[in-house]
């Protein structure tokens, strides 16, 4: 028996993996970038993503609900003159005309809905700019003519190149919105050529007036390379 009791008594064998101790976990570091964000870098960015916005609305208006108002309209004016000029004469024109004049006018009036949102867009594009500038003075008061003129937010630019630059994009836009306003009025007249008419829908989409200086050409990369978290 006390030899038995006396085998307790030994040192006690370690086990092949013995419990580790938990160790008080600690958060990591905040990133530099986010340690010296300010109100004005985060409303900067959002204003910045607000203009990315109005820009890819624009894009779909044109592209989706516009091209295919126009594309119907042309169709419809096509169908129309084959249909009269293969008619028999003793047929009366009105069953041919009525109908297909009540469809076009359709087609004019969403072409019409189309040109108020684009208007609609480009205000949201000009408030940018006027919040922008309101963003500049108040960071003026703020953080001093040396920040906003010098300081780079995230990589180079600093908010006055911001400020000054990014308001190049209105000039292209309402260039834009003046020639799809103009297509629209074109397209209006019952009496406009098929050729004018083509010619129109291939203008209207291709928008050759924006080629080199709408958002995705000449701004989206340049935000993604000086904007931090840009997406």
């Amino acid at each position: 028996m006390s030899t038995r009791l006396a085998s307790f008594k030994g040192p006690s064998t370690p086990t092949a993996s013995p419990v580790q101790r938990r160790q008080p976990s600690s958060s990591a570091p905040s990133t530099p970038a986010r340690l010296s964000e300010s109100t004005h870098h985060r409303k900067l960015r959002s204003l910045l993503q607000e203009l990315r916005a109005a820009t890819q609305t624009w894009d779909d208006l044109v592209l989706i609900d516009g091209l295919k108002a126009g594309k119907s309209l042309v169709d419809a004016r096509t169908e129309l003159d084959n249909a009269l000029a293969s008619a028999p004469d003793r047929l009366p024109r009105k069953r041919l005309i009525g109908p297909k004049l009540e469809f076009m006018d359709q087609r004019i009036l969403e072409l019409d809905s189309v040109l108020k949102k684009l208007q609609k867009q480009f205000r949201k594009m000009t408030a940018v700019m006027e919040n922008l500038e309101v963003l500049v003075i108040d960071a003026h008061k703020t953080k001093g003519c040396q920040w906003v003129e010098q300081e780079p937010l995230w990589t180079t630019w600093s908010l006055d190149k911001f400020a000054t630059t990014i308001p190049e994009i209105l000039i292209p836009y309402h260039r834009a919105l003046e020639r799809h306003t103009a297509i629209v009025n074109m397209l209006r007249s019952h009496s406009v050529s098929f050729e004018q008419s083509r010619h129109a829908i291939s203008e209207w989409a291709e928008q050759s007036w924006l080629e080199e200086c709408d958002w995705q050409a000449k701004w989206e990369d340049l935000c993604s390379v000086e904007v931090d978290r840009w997406d």
